[in-house]
Order: structure tokens, then C-alpha cells, then sequence
């Protein structure tokens, strides 16, 4: 298997490389087309029966491994075949802006890095864990990480990418390290292994190692920091594939770890308390920054850090109703978060989507350059705002049904008795995170596509090419479908919660099945009445002259695009309250209040969390120290470098006859 892997990926490589620049991507489609067309075909096989086995091999650390597809590893496939496809189509209209800018090398290495990133994700949840496991997921880690360096003549890119891969490879070492300590017990690395430990051996200190690894490429708090540097270093595709899909591989992980408590009622209970609380704790932290940026791309991954807690909530929430008996309460969260796991990546991929729209036209993604886009990319406008709609969680898109499905849970726990406090802890977490989404998605769409315009770009700006938009139709055909249709899009979710739980799948069904029926005619229903509204608004007006005239200045006679809301203006209070966990970078000054005449102002401020000056800088300082030992040794004189090699040597034979080399 793995020489024929080799050649395969070879061939592709090559391929890439020696096409012409106008034909790399259509190479790149082709072979992600077919990768997803194969990975479909066995998803269908395993959730019809049983794990379908593509390979066995015996790897050199870790014994026996294989790649199989279950049920878990099936819904992720098909999240990841999805947003790939729609990936690679977007990347043909946004890197176009570029072609005069770059070398076509530098398209064949982008283009070879996002087919290794969509295989190793693959191979990362085909696999039984151990080697291979670990094998794909430092594959993936590179290949995203190249994806990122794509404008790498900037100097903010190479530091949000050499930040992104510290970050990483600390989740990779906690990861080896989990996995070392699995094979040394049970003799087995494989994920199955895991069930064997937890009756072997104290179980919270493997699951916290772990959790750690997998939580740092999901950026759970406070290992999110990578995720705000990088996403707006990194191409709109590849944020969006990174956003969307990649960083739901660290929750996958945690999803098979659970998968493993094999009906350990204490050790559900406590790990679900990790979870929930980690959970609140992200939720919370990520939709407050979200709220406080001004700056699109940077709105959007601190949203992402916001989605990542409402999965952990609704799993959390899972495995305390588990724990307390209730099946009823475990399917309840654990279809949630799975159904949520899908809807995060289609709604995220089209908002990123949306950003590098806005990004090719200008040339920037500070929200305050912006204002009445909607004028001149109506297309991307409709389609935003669709996208901020179901991130929103409101009716009648997907995001509203999968945080039902969680609120059904908790408020279930609290009817029934069972776990009273968390459920209702779950509840106020979730509750604030939703009021927070839609005041940061307000202030996003508002500021972008509403309002003046606030620079000449946004008068020079046009619609995108076709190929963009059809690719942002691919994820929001899906937002409707599960918005409008929720009780079909239930079962595939149950089937795969029956299969981390043990739980029977029908309880969900048949609980869920006439709330899911009613809301999906209630969703109709109010189609239909915006349908309606809209032909009438159309004729009404058909029959009147509509005249055009200026803004009323609210009494001021020299009114300009300057007396708007800002981003900064628009999320005031908020700051307010954040204030505490802030880090402003303040350019400029700002008007005070005892200006009662003010002269001209600039003022930019941007906000970052002190958990990222606490966690996240500390490399940087190292390196610098390591620099200063480095340039203290380089002395210049020839004399000193034969006493330094001369000292390794010594070093080294010493170390030998002691018995340590």
C-alpha cells in the first residue's frame, strides 16, 4: 500500500509541477474530485453496515495499524470531501489576482500543499491511530503551514505561519506522548487500545494529554492563539479550509476518545466536566473578541475559536447525561454537536469565502475601509449575508437546528432532574454566546455592505467571477437543505451519535422527529412569507416613482462618509465590559470629549487577548535567546571554533564509555 501511495502521489506532484500555470488547478480539482469521489463511496458502504477495512500494514514503532472507514470516520469524510471540492474551485478566481505577482513554482507548491492537506485529513480519520495517525497528522500540519506562507514575502505571514507551526508541533509532542504512554500499558497504540488503558490504569492523566494535542489544533482555550494570526495570514480558501474542516480533526480526536469510555459511568461523568467546561470557557472567550474586531478576517477565526466551544458544550453536555442515566439527554447533545461539527464547516466556508471576495476587490480587510458593498457585489452580498444568518443560529437556516438540538438536551436535564446545575450552567453559556454572534455578525455585515463607502475601492469594486460564487453555492445549497429539511438530516447524524455512545439511535429519532417536523413547516412558512413580501414590495413600487435623495443628516449640513458607525463605535459597550482581557494596540488619537470643535483624527486600535502575550510570544523570546548564546559562541577567531569541536569530541567520548552513547 504504501509504495503504490508513493507513486500516486508522486505522479500528482509531478503532474502539478509540469502544467502549464492556467491548467494547475484543473489538475489539482481532478485529483481532489476523485480522492472525494472514492472517500464517498466508501462512506455510503460504512454507514449501510459495518467499518469497511481498506488497508492492514505493520508500522515500525507502534505493531499493527490499519485504515478503515466507520461511522465516525464517515461523517468527517464527508465534511472534508465537500468543503475540499468547494475549496479548490474558489482558489481558481482568487489566486488569479496573484499570477503577475508569483513564479508558477510558487502556484505548483501551493496547489501540491492543498491535495497533501485534503489526503492527510482523510488519512487522519481513516486511521486506527498510532503511527499512521501521527504520520498524517504532522503531514497535514506541513501542508497547511505551507498554505499559509503563500504570500511569504510578507513579513506578518511568515510570522503568523512560524507561529502556527510552534503551536503544533507542542499539540504534536503532547500527542506522542499520549500515544507512547498507550503503547507501553496495553501494547497497542491503535484507538481500540484506549478502552484497555482506562480499566488498566488511572484514566484522566492519558485523556488531559491528549485532550491537550487535539485541543490545540481546535483552538480550545487557551490553546486557540495561532488561530487569529493565521487565518488572516492565509489565503480566504485556505482559511476557509483550515477554519472550516482541519481544526474539527482536533475534535474528532476528542470525539474517539469518548468513543472509548466503554460505559465507565465515573469517568464519563468527570470527563464530561472537562469537556463542558472547556467548552463554556472557548465559547465565551471566542464570541467576545469575535465582537471586539475590526477586521474581517480576524472577526472570523475568533469566531471559529466561538463554534468550537458550542460543540465541546454540546458534548460535554452528552457525556454528563450519559453519565446520570439519561440516554434521552446524551443524544440530545451528542447529535448537536455533531450536526453543529457540519454546520459550522459549511457556513464558515462561506463566510471566508465571502472575506476573500471582499479582499480581492479591496485590497484590505479592515472593516472600517469598507461600508455599502452591497451596491457594487450584490451577489456576494445575499450570499454573506446568508451565511451570517445560519452562523447566527437563526430561523430557518442549519445553524438553528443544531443548537436546538443542544438546548433540547440541557433543558431536558433540568425538567428531569438530572444534572440540574450543568444543564442550566450550559444553558446561560450558550445563551450569551448566541446574543454576543449576533451583535459581532451585525456589526460585521453592517459595516462591510451597509452604510457610505469610506474609501474609493469600494466605488472601483465589481462582482466576483462565476467560478467563486458557484463554489460558495455548493456550501449554502447544503445550509438550506439542513435548514429547511432538519428531519432528514437528523438520521445520518443519530446513526453516527449511536455509534460513539452505544445508545440507541431511534431514541433521538423518535424524540426529535415531530419538533424537527414542525420546525421544518415552520421554516417553509416563513419562506413563504418573505417570498410574499418580496412580490408585493416588487409591485408596490413598480407602480410609484421612487426618487433619490441624500441621507437625512439628522440636522447637520455638511454631513460625510466619516459620521458612521464604525466596527470600533458599533461594539463600544461590549469593550466595556472585555476590557480586562484586552491588549489594545492603539495607533493614532482619539477624539476627546471636551473637543467641542475637533480637528482631523486618525485612529486605528485593534484588540488582541493577553492570553496570546502570556502563551503566545514566548517562542519569539526564546529564539532570541537562543540567537544571543549562538552569536556569543561566534567570536571569529579560528582557535575558538577548534576548542568548541575539539570540546564535542571529548563530550561525546566520555558519553560513550559511561555507557549513556
Amino acid at each position: 500500500m504504501y509504495f503504490y501511495t508513493l507513486l500516486t502521489a508522486l505522479v500528482v506532484i509531478v503532474a502539478i509541477f509540469l502544467t502549464p500555470l492556467r491548467y494547475k488547478v484543473w489538475v489539482a480539482t481532478a485529483t481532489i474530485a476523485a480522492v472525494a469521489i472514492a472517500a464517498l463511496t466508501f462512506v455510503v458502504k460504512a454507514f449501510s453496515g459495518d467499518a469497511v477495512t481498506l488497508a492492514t500494514f505493520s508500522t515500525p514503532m507502534f505493531g499493527a495499524e490499519s485504515f478503515a472507514v466507520d461511522k465516525l470516520s464517515s461523517l468527517f469524510l464527508l465534511i472534508i470531501s465537500i468543503a475540499a471540492m468547494a475549496t479548490v474551485l474558489y482558489s481558481r478566481g482568487y489566486v488569479a489576482g496573484y499570477v503577475k505577482r508569483f513564479s508558477p513554482a510558487h502556484f505548483s507548491l501551493h496547489y501540491t500543499a492543498l491535495v497533501l492537506l485534503v489526503v492527510s485529513m482523510m488519512f487522519v480519520v481513516m486511521s486506527s491511530g498510532g503511527f499512521s495517525f501521527l504520520f498524517s497528522w504532522e503531514l497535514m500540519t506541513i501542508a497547511s503551514f505551507i498554505l499559509i506562507l503563500f504570500e511569504a514575502d510578507r513579513q506578518d505571514v511568515r510570522r503568523a505561519a512560524l507561529n502556527y507551526l510552534v503551536m503544533m508541533h507542542i499539540g504534536f509532542m503532547f500527542l506522542v506522548v499520549g500515544f507512547v504512554l498507550l503503547y507501553n500499558v496495553t501494547g497497542s497504540a491503535n484507538f481500540a487500545a484506549v478502552v484497555d488503558y482506562f480499566k488498566m490504569e488511572a484514566p484522566l492523566p492519558l485523556f488531559v494529554v491528549l485532550f491537550i494535542g487535539f485541543g490545540m489544533k481546535a483552538g480550545i482555550f487557551p490553546m486557540h492563539i495561532w488561530l487569529p494570526e493565521a487565518h488572516p495570514a492565509a489565503p480566504s480558501h485556505v482559511s476557509a479550509i483550515m477554519s472550516g474542516v482541519m481544526i474539527k480533526t482536533g475534535v474528532y480526536g476528542i470525539m474517539r476518545l469518548m468513543q472509548a469510555i466503554d460505559n465507565n459511568t465515573a469517568l464519563l461523568y468527570d470527563i464530561g466536566l472537562i469537556v463542558l467546561l472547556s467548552g463554556i470557557v472557548t465559547g465565551l472567550w471566542g464570541v467576545i473578541f469575535a465582537a471586539m474586531q475590526n477586521d474581517v478576517k480576524r472577526l472570523l477565526a475568533y469566531s471559529s475559536i466561538e463554534n468550537i466551544g458550542v460543540i465541546l458544550i454540546g458534548l460535554g453536555i452528552a457525556a454528563v447525561g450519559h453519565a446520570a442515566g439519561s440516554n434521552l439527554i446524551g443524544m440530545c447533545g451528542l447529535c448537536g454537536a455533531l450536526l453543529h461539527t457540519v454546520n459550522h464547516s459549511l457556513f464558515k466556508s462561506m463566510l471566508f469565502f465571502s472575506a476573500g471576495n471582499i479582499y480581492s476587490m479591496m485590497h484590505t480587510t479592515k472593516m472600517n475601509q469598507m461600508g455599502g458593498l452591497a451596491k457594487y457585489m450584490p451577489v456576494t452580498a445575499i450570499l454573506m449575508l446568508f451565511a451570517t444568518v445560519a452562523i447566527c443560529a437563526l430561523p430557518p437556516l442549519n445553524g438553528f437546528v443544531s443548537e436546538l438540538l443542544i438546548y433540547i438536551g440541557m433543558f431536558n436535564g433540568v425538567s428531569d432532574g438530572h444534572e440540574v446545575l450543568y444543564s442550566i450552567a450550559g444553558i446561560i453559556a450558550l445563551s450569551l454566546i448566541g446574543g454576543i454572534v449576533v451583535l459581532a455578525f451585525t456589526k460585521l455585515y453592517g459595516v462591510v455592505f451597509l452604510g457610505s463607502p469610506r474609501s474609493h475601492h469600494v466605488a472601483e469594486s465589481s462582482e466576483v467571477d462565476s467560478l467563486r460564487i458557484g463554489a460558495m453555492a455548493i456550501p449554502a445549497a447544503l445550509i438550506l437543505f439542513i435548514g429547511l429539511f432538519p428531519q432528514y438530516a437528523i438520521r445520518p447524524v443519530a446513526i453516527v451519535a449511536e455509534a460513539i455512545s452505544g445508545a440507541d439511535n431511534s431514541i433521538a429519532i423518535n424524540h426529535f422527529a415531530p419538533t424537527l417536523q414542525s420546525l421544518s413547516a415552520a421554516a417553509w412558512v416563513l419562506v413563504a412569507i418573505v417570498l410574499l413580501l418580496y412580490v408585493l414590495k416588487h409591485k408596490l413600487q413598480s407602480e410609484r416613482k421612487i426618487e433619490q435623495g441624500p441621507t437625512w443628516g439628522c440636522g447637520f449640513t455638511a454631513t460625510n462618509t466619516r459620521m458612521q458607525y464604525t466596527g470600533e463605535s458599533f461594539s463600544e459597550g461590549l469593550e466595556n465590559i472585555g476590557k480586562p482581557l484586552m491588549k489594545d494596540a492603539v495607533d493614532g488619537r482619539a477624539v476627546d470629549k471636551g473637543e467641542i470643535f475637533p480637528s482631523p483624527h486618525n485612529y486605528r486600535i485593534e484588540h488582541k487577548d493577553k492570553v496570546d502575550s502570556l502563551l503566545g510570544m514566548w517562542w519569539v523570546k526564546m529564539m532570541h535567546r537562543i540567537n544571543d548564546w549562538v552569536m556569543y559562541l561566534r567570536t571569529g577567531r579560528v582557535n575558538n571554533y577548534i576548542t568548541f569541536a575539539l570540546a564535542f569530541f571529548v563530550a561525546v567520548l566520555i558519553l560513550s564509555i559511561v555507557g549513556i552513547l
